[in-house]
């Protein structure tokens, strides 16, 4: 399947697109860039441009003067319109497939945003933040740089996140606060019924996830995932 492109956005030297892709009117696409299939990029989405860091090269990448080290972007991910990704300056931002960015997102330099995110209109991010896979951030969010955000994390609209938030937490605030589990989340996953109530009893108690819990079988790889990750625990 071809892409179809607007005949008004930039596409530019260094992009990388793979097949099935919508790229919408005044939608600038710059390299180094990778783009993979059946993703939905709308009006005057910027992916590219260079990391907000004072004295970092701003070259004319739609000219071929690439600079940094790019963006990729999974299958099957939705970006609308006036959303922001920049160039990472270590490694590229990522957004990972299946993800759903609601209009007027911004994600900072070397970010990771996992698998099945939903990010809601105007969330910003500040540079090298990770999200795990499938979490929820609500309503014009705001993400402290080099925070983590677990997997299947529920954040509050307008909540600030000055702090890592564990997975599957409930979590809203200014300074944001785990305020339960994200119960919806894990059963849309599968996961059972028990593993939110252990969790829900750990995050009462300050709304932490202690290094010594070893958790149960299926909370596993969400679990290695954060203890891989998070600074603040």
């Amino acid at each position: 399947m071809t892409n179809r492109i607007h005949p008004t956005a930039v596409v530019g030297p260094g992009v990388d697109l793979g097949t099935g892709n919508v790229i919408g009117p005044y939608a600038v696409l710059l390299g180094p860039c990778r783009i993979g299939d059946d993703n939905w990029i709308g009006a005057h989405v910027v992916l590219g441009a260079p990391p907000e860091i004072r004295g970092f090269d701003h070259g004319a990448a739609w000219d071929g003067d690439l600079v940094g080290a790019g963006v990729s972007v999974g299958d099957r991910t939705t970006l609308r319109e006036y959303t922001t990704v920049h160039s990472g300056s270590a490694h590229p931002t990522r957004i990972g497939s299946d993800c759903f960015v609601m209009n007027k997102v911004y994600v900072g330099h070397d970010g990771s945003v996992g698998d099945g995110v939903t990010m809601a209109s105007n969330v910003t991010m500040g540079g090298h933040v990770t999200v795990g896979e499938r979490a929820n951030l609500g309503l014009g969010a705001i993400v402290h740089q080099r925070r983590v955000i677990g997997p299947g994390v529920m954040l509050g609209m307008g909540t600030v996140v000055t702090h890592d938030v564990p997975p599957f937490a409930k979590a809203f605030g200014n300074p944001v606060r785990v305020q339960g589990v994200n119960a919806v989340g894990m059963s849309r996953q599968g996961l059972p019924d028990d593993d939110a109530a252990q969790l829900a009893a750990l995050y009462a108690d300050g709304g932490r996830l202690p290094d010594d819990w070893s958790g149960t079988e299926s909370l596993q790889p969400a679990l290695s995932w954060w203890r891989t990750r998070a600074r603040v625990r």
